[in-house]
């Protein structure tokens, strides 16, 4: 099993090397400039996430959309991913984090608006979308649709119920105590009375759940801000100083090279906000949207939520309270950092990670379950639904070293074939952009 894991490992890193992360960063880069730099309409996107659509065809709102796609993203990537940035590549990874982010967000509008553009109506009136979809009917690729499917069904199987269960289990045991088993059986029933109703009640769900995690979570940055309010400037400084000199971190960071410090901070940041997996557009395509484009500026707003805020907070706490220095890795720094708030840092960061798994859970299942209907119709539903309930409840008490890089290989697969459909049809993605643009501001 050990050589196992070694192996899978071993390919999970080469599938995520340079050549991932350059395509990653080249599509966010290409599509900013394709665009004419679409991001300076983001704010935008944030009026329209709660401004009710009108005259519009869709299963669920465009907020209930958005929370969705938030729920599945704002994850263990907010919290143990920069950590693991800052931890390798020192506290210049926090500003390559968030410069990912801000031209991810083309990426990810690119992404929704394509999904909204070939978007199907099923027999009962629903609607489906998503990459596959995309990759089927716009490039008329069937076997390119059907690879993405699949691993978006396998990558379910790790990244969406599996991990994020165990990590909500570590969570509880660490905050609370709470034996791993009674976490799995308890998640796995919430789960179950959660994902049993369909879309529209996982919408529902996150809808509610999704600004509370993130105002939740925010305060406790922002406390963590205040409290050590004096030493603020000296680490946005530092930030920006060793983005560019890493050597200006000192310590075990005075070897690393600038290509070193992007690279943990861009893989970090890509794998935090999916800009470019495809997952999103899935859950986008169901929106109630009177033109593509509207959805497609709201869905964009997800990587601004979730990279250029919440990992960039993150960032700057984990600096600011110099947790970095510990010496520690992953979790532990995070937990380092938040145990500065008095009394309840601790069970603080325990309740956010357990909102945060949680909601990561519903919202992969939905990726997912639109993935089965893709490739087996309705049928495949149900069958679906308990294979995913048992991965959840075996996350919470099973080591998973070896779902981790299994989960990583997925989501590669995933990536490629939605990158590969992005630059191909980039000009469907302009066109579109240029006849609706004035749905922007109306």
């Amino acid at each position: 099993m050990q050589h196992l894991t070694e192996i899978i490992s071993a390919i999970a890193d080469f599938l995520w090397g340079w050549p991932l992360l350059i395509m990653l960063l080249g599509t966010h880069l290409f599509l900013t400039f394709r665009l004419a730099f679409i991001q300076k309409y983001i704010h935008q996107g944030i009026k329209l996430s709660v401004r009710p659509e009108k005259a519009s065809t869709g299963d669920i709102s465009p907020f209930s959309a958005l929370a969705t796609s938030l729920a599945a993203t704002i994850g263990t990537g907010n919290i143990v991913g920069v950590a693991t940035a800052i931890s390798m590549g020192g506290p210049g990874a926090v500003f390559w984090m968030w410069i990912t982010g801000i031209f991810g967000i083309a990426t990810k509008y690119t992404e929704g608006l394509l999904a909204m553009h070939y978007r199907v109506k099923n027999e009962d009136g629903s609607y489906s979308g998503g990459p596959m979809y995309v990759i089927e009917h716009g490039m008329r690729c069937k076997w390119l649709a059907v690879l993405f499917a699949l691993s978006t069904i396998l990558a379910s199987f790790a990244i969406g119920s599996s991990i994020q269960a165990n990590s909500l289990s570590a969570a509880l045991n660490y905050g609370f105590g709470v034996s791993p088993l009674y976490c799995s059986i308890i998640v796995t029933i919430l789960s179950a009375a959660v994902i049993l109703g369909g879309i529209k009640s996982i919408s529902n769900v996150c809808r509610a759940l999704v600004p509370f995690m993130g105002t939740f979570y925010i305060i406790g940055c922002l406390t963590l801000l205040v409290i050590g309010y004096d030493n603020l400037g000296n680490t946005l400084k530092l930030i920006i100083d060793s983005a560019f000199n890493p050597s200006a971190a000192g310590g075990a960071f005075a070897g690393l090279t600038i290509i070193m410090t992007a690279r943990y901070g861009v893989a970090r940041g890509l794998f935090s906000n999916e800009s470019g997996l495809g997952s999103a557009p899935i859950i986008a395509a169901s929106a109630q949207s009177s033109t593509p484009v509207k959805q497609a500026i709201i869905s964009a707003t997800g990587t601004f939520w979730d990279t250029v805020v919440m990992c960039a907070l993150t960032g700057i706490v984990i600096v600011n309270t110099g947790a970095w220095e510990s010496g520690n890795e992953g979790m532990t720094i995070t937990k380092d950092a938040f145990s500065q708030i008095p009394f309840v840092g601790g069970e603080f960061l325990c309740i956010a990670l357990v909102t945060f798994t949680f909601s990561t859970i519903l919202g992969w299942y939905i990726y997912a379950e639109k993935c089965i209907q893709y490739l087996f119709g309705d049928k495949g539903i149900k069958p679906y639904r308990v294979i995913y309930l048992v991965s959840v409840f075996l996350g919470g008490i099973l080591s998973l070293e070896l779902v981790w890089s299994m989960g990583d290989i997925f989501n590669g697969l995933m990536a490629l074939p939605n990158l590969i459909s992005l630059i191909a049809l980039s000009g469907v993605a302009s066109w579109l952009t240029k006849k609706y643009k004035s749905d922007f501001c109306s």
